[in-house]
């Protein structure tokens, strides 16, 4: 099982395939594992060398208490360290949800890596919307996001513990730093996919964020976790054909 060091913390990743490289980047509580189990790794293996990045705080990727390690900038550096050990210079960046966060991050801070870029259920211009569950207004807090999670998806949280929780908090404090985000994108210098589930409350805004900045745009079946949880097919068939599009 590979790691690499990156800011005194290693980070997990796993690798299939060969040719250009594609990385992989997960949502909040979830881990690399999961782009195996929802169909994407193969759907990509066969032409490309494929990379899933477990996050920091996430999988078997540390989980520091330190906020100052979940910064978006600190991050996108975990993504380089991962593509220099793999010894490519540049990458296919997919993230999906907090993992559309980071791959903005990686736009923004090293747009020379990049082959393209795709952000999956992520609005870029305003993030994590405020919801009418919470009480006082404003962004959700990460405790109220677990305790829906282990209703709605128990499986998902099963790993969370007092020690890991502290590093989760942080993941989600830090999604609120959009500064520069649009510009990163618009200015990124590669081809740009925004992909989102129809049902998913992201689609509308990333699908006018597309038409204004004429940027590319997949819409697909389900919602935010169904897009890839039971669509994952359909939407790892837009996502190769976006890269079969613009790989050399």
């Amino acid at each position: 099982m590979p790691f690499v060091t990156s800011r005194d913390s290693q980070i997990h990743y796993s690798v299939e395939g060969a040719g250009p490289l594609v990385v992989l980047l997960h949502g909040l509580l979830s881990n690399a594992k999961s782009w195996k189990r929802w169909g994407f790794v193969d759907a990509l293996a066969d032409s490309y060398c494929v990379a899933c990045i477990d996050s920091l705080g996430h999988g078997q990727s540390d989980k520091p208490s330190d906020e100052r390690l979940y910064s978006l900038e600190a991050r996108s550096r975990d993504v380089v360290a991962v593509m220099d050990a793999l010894g490519f210079e540049k990458a296919h960046v997919l993230g999906y949800s907090m993992g559309g966060w980071l791959s903005v991050g990686v736009a923004k801070y090293h747009p020379h890596r990049l082959s393209s870029l795709i952000v999956g259920g992520w609005d870029i211009l305003h993030g994590v919307e405020a919801t009418s569950s919470s009480p006082v207004g404003g962004r959700v807090n990460f405790r109220d996001q677990i305790a829906t999670a282990r209703v709605d998806a128990p499986a998902m949280v099963k790993w969370v513990t007092p020690e890991a929780e502290p590093g989760l908090c942080a993941c989600w404090d830090a999604l609120a730093d959009l500064s520069h985000a649009r510009d990163a994108v618009v200015n990124a210098g590669v081809p740009v996919l925004l992909w989102s589930g129809r049902d998913d409350r992201n689609h509308e805004p990333m699908r006018t964020f597309a038409a204004t900045e004429t940027l590319q745009f997949l819409s697909t079946s389900g919602d935010h976790q169904s897009v890839i949880w039971q669509h994952g097919a359909e939407s790892s068939g837009g996502v190769r054909a976006f890269l079969d599009a613009h790989s050399c």
